[in-house]
């Protein structure tokens, strides 16, 4: 297609290290100068995060002081992967994210001296927000609605619609799925509405994913997931359970077995769900247990597997659980355990063949990562490049031997070579990080 984007835009994608654009990105940014309103449908995987933030820089005003734009997202997950995005799009306009987990009244004095021009968040807290008038709505002209069919669930219909009674200048609405709904949710208030169809598009994960089922009973189903996980050899996998109660057993089971293991569901304080996405996503974690929470929008690279322990309630879970392998250009595996006696759902692919186990299986080597907590973070004025100095010159480390790092408000995270773990504590014991004491330890989930 080979769209045209304006320096701006270049400018982002050069910051991404994103060398171009594909066809359902470029699609969106055409279809969003031709129309106010727009649908986008496209699978999980393809990049639909930059398909609404490129568009909405284009529509930003440079000259305008206050919030002209509202990004709407299920999670706070999803609300801080897409405010991390923007972030390192390092544009002009600033940004701001809202979610629970944390006091409102601290995000109230944040929001009381800064004055962004986009807010990342979720649909209750955004609400808390806007009922404290914590941020002025006048110039806000651009809502993003992101996996907006969650928006029809129980509870969260008549919450949009409340939120969106407080933003009365909006002139355009941009709505976006993995699957579709059977309407337009009245509440989004869009009239002559473009909708693109990419859900079917040939850069589906589907055709890069290979399905397998495993038949076992349930008295041995845990035992055949940690098989089938040893016969990985250590590749990251998501295994998917449908309640919280079932992940802890998983994860108690699993840890038993001697695997590296993070756990992950909405019972869960935020910073364990930090943490435990920080371990997988950095790789001191290859195996995360979860509920659909982690079913929608994350981005976590490099997902070789997933695995239903517990199969989909509806074809719509089904396909957001796959999507999180075969991402981009990938491929990728999904497997399904199923008893004798069930026949499998029907949105299940009917060419789905039994997995052939390896003769001989063994434990998978250890991570090679560890993941480390470090109890300052950006209130201390502490960064990333302040953390992997620290490690480097006080505490001996090559550059090879530091992993992600990951900065939050009052603590942060960092990836060290496991066999360097021990060594190094050692060695920082009571040593400073620009002049600050603090506590380094190995961060578990």
């Amino acid at each position: 297609m080979g769209i045209i984007l304006n320096s701006a835009q270049q400018k982002a994608l050069r910051n991404l290290k994103i060398e171009e654009l594909n066809e359902m990105q470029q699609a969106a940014i055409e279809h969003c100068r031709e129309s106010k309103n727009m649908v986008l449908l496209s699978p999980t995987g393809t990049g639909k995060t930059l398909a609404f933030l490129l568009p909405l820089l284009e529509r930003l005003n440079a000259d305008c002081r206050g919030v002209q734009a509202l990004i709407v997202l299920p999670t706070r997950e999803l609300a801080k992967q897409v405010f991390d995005v923007w972030r390192s799009m390092a544009t002009s306009f600033s940004v701001t994210a809202l979610y629970g987990g944390r006091p409102l009244e601290q995000e109230i004095a944040s929001l009381g001296g800064s004055s962004p021009s986009l807010i990342v968040g979720t649909p209750g807290r955004l609400l808390d927000h806007l009922n404290h008038a914590s941020f002025a709505v006048e110039k806000c002209s651009q809502l993003v609605i992101d996996e907006f069919d969650k928006c029809l669930e129980m509870g969260f219909h008549e919450e949009m619609q409340e939120l969106l009674g407080h933003l009365p200048n909006l002139t355009s609405r941009f709505l976006l799925s993995a699957t579709d709904a059977d309407e337009i949710p009245e509440f989004a208030g869009a009239d002559n509405v473009k909708k693109l169809d990419f859900s079917e598009c040939d850069a589906e994960p589907a055709a890069r994913t290979a399905f397998y089922k495993i038949t076992t009973t349930p008295e041995q189903r845990l035992q055949r997931l940690y098989e089938l996980l040893c016969s990985f050899s250590g590749e990251p996998a998501i295994v998917f359970c449908n309640f919280r109660e079932s992940v802890e057993e998983v994860r108690r089971f699993l840890a038993k077995e001697r695997l590296i293991v993070s756990a992950y569901h909405g019972a869960l304080e935020q910073k364990e769900r930090e943490l435990a996405l920080y371990r997988f996503s950095s790789g001191c974690s290859n195996i995360l247990i979860s509920t659909d929470l982690a079913a929608r929008g994350l981005d976590i690279k490099d997902v070789k597997h997933v695995i239903h322990f517990q199969r989909p309630m509806t074809a719509e879970i089904f396909t957001h659980r796959n999507g999180r392998t075969a991402r981009w250009e990938a491929d990728g595996s999904v497997y399904m355990l199923s008893y004798h006696e069930h026949t499998l759902p029907d949105f299940v692919p009917e060419e789905i063949s039994e997995y052939k186990f390896p003769k001989k299986l063994s434990l998978p080597d250890l991570p090679q990562w560890s993941a480390l907590y470090i109890g300052k973070g950006k209130r201390d004025k502490i960064s990333r490049g302040d953390i992997a100095g620290f490690f480097m010159k006080k505490g001996g480390l090559r550059s090879e031997e530091v992993g992600p790092i990951m900065v939050l408000d009052r603590y942060s995270y960092a990836a060290v070579r496991r066999n360097r773990v021990r060594e190094l504590l050692s060695v920082i014991e009571g040593q400073k990080i620009k002049g600050l004491k603090t506590i380094v330890s190995v961060a578990h989930n």
